[in-house]
């Protein structure tokens, strides 16, 4: 069975995501993100980094974006992967969480392309990244976020600003699925 470790960085939704995972068949443990990652790398398939309130609570996170697994950011998660890789990360003109209706624009990448044209979801743009790191794919935007969602599918990394695990998200569980489809690679 896959295993994934769920990284909590004090998201109010962390425990949706961990369950968004268990409820399409994957082993997915919820991890502290004061835990180094060798503490638990050895025995996942991949990591999912949480959303959260603050970067100065993310706890080992940027060291998780070292292990040799596939790694997804959700959100805050998504933000600190572009933050420690080279990419910048600012303040969102739309602050608050909102449905949004988001522009596919690589329907061939592995995490979010299967849900081209355009997906309906449930976002927060209070920090959202502005630039892409070096390496790393636009993948999907949105009217009120030019980056919705990224990949490095070469090093195995992903993310996106809004929340595929709570309900008012159309197709979350894709998501979900198509990460879980590269940790079994």
């Amino acid at each position: 069975m896959t295993r994934i470790a769920v990284v909590d960085n004090h998201g109010q939704f962390t425990h949706l995501e961990q369950r968004a995972l268990r409820d399409i068949g994957v082993d997915a443990d919820l991890v502290d993100n004061d835990t180094p990652p060798d503490e638990v790398v050895a025995d996942v398939d991949g990591v999912v980094l949480s959303g959260g309130p603050s970067m100065d609570r993310i706890g080992h996170s940027r060291e998780y974006l070292d292990v040799d697994v596939p790694v997804f950011g959700i959100c805050l998660g998504m933000q600190l992967i572009a933050d420690e890789l080279g990419g910048t990360v600012g303040g969102g003109d739309y602050g608050g969480y909102a449905d949004v209706d988001v522009d596919i624009v690589d329907p061939d990448d592995p995490l979010v392309g299967s849900l081209a044209p355009t997906t309906r979801v449930w976002a927060s743009h209070a920090d959202e990244v502005k630039e892409v790191p070096p390496g790393f794919t636009l993948t999907a935007r949105s009217d009120v976020c030019d980056v919705e969602a990224m990949s490095n599918a070469d090093d195995e990394l992903y993310g996106v600003q809004w929340h595929p695990e709570v309900a008012h998200t159309e197709r979350g569980d894709e998501v979900f699925e198509n990460f879980v489809a590269r940790c079994r690679r």
